[in-house]
């Protein structure tokens, strides 16, 4: 069974073999874009006549959008999908529509906890153009708490333990298996006034720390965001992070709202690079979108 046409309406990085793959599930040529839609008009102009539809976390598919394609019956998240939620396709639109919706999950966790590993090392150690405290220090016996113990906070708390660091976390949901491995459940204001380091792993559409939480925090620390988007209230982080001794890492994922005023915060360390998309997180990505599309196909005939 095959699509008549799938489109790709944005960049949705998928490895060339993987696009070979996908043009013998399309009776028609694959449309691809390279380039985000500036616009909803945009995306619905790039949808036309598709009945499968490719789309990266970037570019947003709502009720609208959906409703005006009758022709869809599937749309292929190439991005993670936690819950309906913080997903960037309307899903309960999709269903009444009988349009079909799959993400994807844990492709890019091992690059993010590299890089907050290696960020941190390099600020604790004064290594770039910051130094945490007024001498080099070393990652053990630090107190690490991490917020999110999804696949990347699992991995990180794994990479930080080899290291030597205290860890900790805070969860919707306890972990028995994470804690029958040493790491502590902790509730959330209590993980941020006694952690030293914070690393927040969250689903798109979270706002956990407002003022109170900021205050929790307190000063002299080191908060680290690869969470889509910032879990944050904005106003409260802008404050904490102007204090003296509070230092923020973000990726391109995480730096959210604040891409366009880094430049204010010297005590912000950012990398435009999203760090978890890696050759071999975009081969576990593509992987996935196609065995999914696959499924869809198998079960739908």
């Amino acid at each position: 069974m095959k699509f008549n046409q799938i489109t790709c309406v944005d960049n949705v990085g998928l490895e060339g073999w993987a696009l070979e793959e996908l043009q013998t599930f399309s009776k028609q040529p694959i449309i691809r874009f390279d380039q985000d839609p500036q616009n909803k008009d945009e995306v619905m102009e790039r949808i036309q006549d598709a009945d499968c539809v490719l789309v990266s976390w970037r570019t947003k598919i709502d009720r609208e959008v959906i409703a005006s394609h009758p022709s869809i019956r599937y749309i292929g998240m190439c991005c993670s999908l936690y819950d309906e939620r913080s997903a960037n396709v309307d899903i309960a639109a999709a269903r009444a529509h009988g349009i079909e919706v799959r993400g994807v999950r844990d492709y890019g966790d091992e690059g993010v906890a590299e890089f907050v590993m290696s960020e941190l090392i390099r600020l604790l150690k004064g290594l770039g153009p910051h130094q945490w405290l007024s001498e080099p220090v070393e990652l053990q016996q630090r107190k690490l708490g991490i917020i999110g113990m999804g696949a990347t906070g699992q991995i990180l708390a794994h990479r930080a333990s080899a290291f030597g660091m205290r860890v900790q976390y805070f969860s919707r949901n306890r972990k028995p298996d994470c804690e029958q491995e040493g790491y502590e459940y902790v509730p959330l204001r209590d993980l941020l006034q006694t952690s030293e380091i914070i690393s927040m792993h969250l689903p798109r559409n979270t706002k956990l720390l407002g003022p109170e939480e900021f205050a929790a925090l307190g000063h002299g620390k080191i908060l680290v965001n690869t969470s889509l988007g910032a879990p944050f209230d904005a106003a409260a982080f802008r404050e904490w992070i102007q204090e003296s001794g509070n230092y923020a890492i973000f990726d391109a994922d995480g730096a959210g709202e604040f891409k366009t005023e880094l430049h204010r915060y010297p005590q912000i360390i950012y990398t435009a690079k999203v760090s978890g998309f890696t050759r071999e997180a975009r081969g576990r990505l593509s992987r996935k979108v196609l065995d999914n599309l696959t499924g869809y196909l198998g079960t739908s005939q």
